[in-house]
Order: C-alpha cells, then sequence, then structure tokens
C-alpha cells in the first residue's frame, strides 16, 4: 500500500477539444479509480499529461482548461502548475491534486532528455503511470523519468486493467479475426499492421488511411490526405500482404467536397475517381455495404480509427453506420475491442459507449502491443496494490 507519499502520476489527458469544449471526458474519468485510491491513502498528487501537437507553447492547448471538468469529476480544488521550471512543490499538502501544464511545451518531453526527467521528478518520491495511451512513446513522463525513481514505479489501476485486457486477447485469438483501421496517421500504423499478417483473417483500411493505397493503385484521388513519401510504405505493406492469408480491404466510395469549411458540392463517387479540387471526407454507402459482409461473419474485432472527418456532423456518417453493425455484431456473440481517443469519443458520441466489449484508451499504444509487449512505458512498473 502506498500511504502519504508525494505522487508523481503520468496520465493521458489527450482529450478531444473543439472550439474551445472537450468533447469527451473517457480518458479523465478512466483515471479517477486510481486518484481517489491515492487521495483515500492521504497521498499528494501531481498529474502531468499532454494535450494535442503544440508547437512551442500554443495557448489553445494549455492543460488549464481540464481544470473546472477535473474539479467537479474530483469534488475538489486541482492547483495549476502553469510552470514545470518555476513551481514550488510546497504549494500542494497531503490530500491534495495539482496539475503540470502541457508536457509537450518543453521540448524535453519529446526528446526524452535526462535533465527534463529530472526536473519532472522532484514534483514526486513516488511515480505512477496510469496513461496506456502513450506507453508506446519513450518520452520522459514516460520511460526516462524512471531513472530518477528506482524500485519507485508503479502501474495505475487503468494501465493494469489494458494490460490484462489486451494480453487475454493477444493469447485467445478467435476466428474469423477483423481489424479495423482509418484516421490519418499512415506512418506509424502501417507498421504496425504488418504484425498482424497472417493473425488477423481481415484488415479493413478507411479513413485518411485508405487513400495513399488508393493513389498507389492507380486511383485518382484528387486533394486527399496523401503525401508522396508513404507510397514507398504502401508498397512495401502490400507486397507482404500478398504472400499472406490476410485479406486487405479498402473502400469503393466516398463522400466529397471541394470545400470542407463550407461543406459545398457533397457528393458520393467511386474512390478510385475523385475529381480535381476535390477531397474526399468519409466513406460511402457502397464501402459500408462491403465492410460489414465481412463485419457480420467476424467472432473478433479490433477497431481503431475513424472513417472519416467524423468531429464534423456532415462527414461523421460511416463511422457512424460502421459503429452501429461492429454494435450488432458484438450482440450476437463477437468480441470487439475499440481502440484510440478520436473513435471512443465518436462512439460515445453516438450513444453507443457500452456497446462494445471492450474500450481501450490507447490507439497507436494498443496496436503497438501486439508487436511487442515491453513497450517504453511499461517496462518495470510494479502493481500498486
Amino acid at each position: 500500500m502506498i500511504e502519504s507519499q508525494k505522487v508523481l502520476m503520468r496520465v493521458d489527458y489527450n482529450v478531444p477539444i473543439k472550439n474551445g469544449m472537450i468533447m469527451d471526458l473517457t480518458r479523465i474519468e478512466s483515471t479517477l479509480p486510481t486518484i481517489n485510491y491515492l487521495l483515500k491513502n492521504k497521498c499528494q498528487i501531481v498529474l502531468m499529461s499532454h494535450l494535442g501537437r503544440p508547437k512551442g507553447k500554443d495557448t489553445t492547448l494549455s492543460l488549464k482548461s481540464l481544470i473546472k471538468p477535473l474539479e467537479k469529476l474530483l469534488n475538489r480544488e486541482i492547483i495549476f502548475l502553469k510552470d514545470i521550471d518555476k513551481e514550488n512543490i510546497e504549494n500542494i499538502g497531503p490530500g491534495k491534486v495539482g496539475l503540470l501544464e502541457n508536457l509537450r511545451f518543453y521540448k524535453g518531453e519529446l526528446e526524452n532528455d535526462i535533465n527534463f526527467c529530472k526536473k519532472l521528478s522532484r514534483y514526486g518520491n513516488i511515480y505512477v503511470n496510469d496513461a496506456f495511451g502513450v506507453c508506446h512513446r519513450a518520452h520522459a513522463s514516460t520511460s526516462g523519468i524512471h531513472a530518477f525513481f528506482t524500485n519507485k514505479i508503479f502501474k495505475g489501476f487503468l494501465l493494469e486493467t489494458e494490460l490484462t485486457q489486451l494480453k487475454k486477447l493477444k493469447n485467445n485469438v478467435i476466428n474469423p479475426y477483423t481489424i479495423i483501421v482509418g484516421g490519418s496517421k499512415i506512418g506509424s500504423k502501417i507498421h504496425l499492421l504488418k504484425t498482424f499478417l497472417d493473425i488477423a483473417d481481415n484488415i479493413i483500411i478507411g479513413g485518411g488511411m485508405a487513400f495513399p493505397f488508393i493513389k498507389y493503385l492507380g486511383g485518382k484521388i484528387g486533394n486527399s490526405i496523401c503525401e508522396d513519401k508513404e507510397l514507398n510504405i504502401v508498397e512495401s505493406f502490400l507486397k507482404e500482404s500478398a504472400d499472406s492469408k490476410t485479406q486487405i480491404i479498402f473502400p469503393k466510395d466516398c463522400l466529397i467536397t471541394n470545400n470542407i469549411d463550407n461543406k459545398s458540392n457533397l457528393k458520393i463517387t467511386d474512390i478510385y475517381n475523385i475529381p480535381d479540387e476535390f477531397l474526399g471526407v468519409d466513406i460511402g454507402p457502397k464501402s459500408l455495404e462491403s465492410f460489414n459482409e465481412i463485419i457480420s461473419k467476424s467472432n473478433l474485432i479490433m477497431w481503431n480509427g475513424p472513417m472519416g472527418i467524423s468531429e464534423i456532423k456532415e462527414f461523421s456518417n460511416g463511422t457512424k453506420r460502421l459503429a452501429e453493425h461492429v454494435k450488432k455484431r458484438t450482440q450476437n456473440g463477437c468480441y470487439s475491442l475499440i481502440g484510440g481517443g478520436d473513435t471512443v469519443s465518436d462512439i460515445t458520441r453516438f450513444g453507443h459507449k457500452k456497446s462494445f466489449s471492450y474500450l481501450s484508451t490507447g490507439g497507436g499504444a494498443m496496436l503497438d502491443f501486439f508487436k511487442n509487449e515491453n513497450l517504453p512505458g511499461i517496462a518495470g512498473l510494479e502493481s500498486l496494490k
């Protein structure tokens, strides 16, 4: 038991924010059991997290915006520590909770800089990681900082649950096994998808991830999201997948527009023939039909990433309908694992939060875990109790 200690706790409060409003509190709510346990045991807690991908100290991504919702959830005052370099830890006493400013305002976080690790470490004599979503990153707050808390580094309850669920799934694959990936981070996800070749029966690729594949296969994608450097990655993956038993499935059609802001000239078109000046923003009905044909026969589904720009209502239909298909299949006995902040936020907004077997707070971390269980942020952590 940890009692009357100064605890530095890494959380993943990288919550979706739109026009200054927090759209989903799932990632914050998921850490409450650990925080409340520590408070019950008279600990002083300093929370640390990142938010978004700021370039410099972007005030719109300050963690100060999380103070009020966090105070409401914990029913106590939260002390905001706005300058990691200058704050006096004595301002926080037993049973108090502090929140550090966005870690990514400091270049030492991403660089895993030892001096930055040392600065962070002075905020506690016990380290707790409850941020599964960033455990695959060798950053200062998740990895380098371990050196300053010898034999005093622990897993929070959320992280413990995540690892238990994912290990169970990894060791008990049920076929047919379908993986659904979307979003736009092809660079990080494509290498992880190779891990599932010859393990998964199907890999469905939608959202922005699909366009580099469509372009490589000779399609015209207009102004849809795609970087030329991604084409080599696509080529490598497709060559490797051709020698596997895993079927790779792409969208057949998509919703397009020539103006995302005005949402003008919306129409459905063949995904291989998107006109110049237009871009794909969601999957279309034929894609949904072909995806559902696979989903309806699956006994294990893992999904990470939306099928379009789902935070915009007009471009969210594909993600919403796909969620309904996976929900229906789950009701018929399929095990469904949904991961990633955007995906969990979407299904929460659609009213399906309790409709799946398990919701993971990590997207990239979830996929990475299946490649390597010894993620940088997990190494050496002990159970909290």
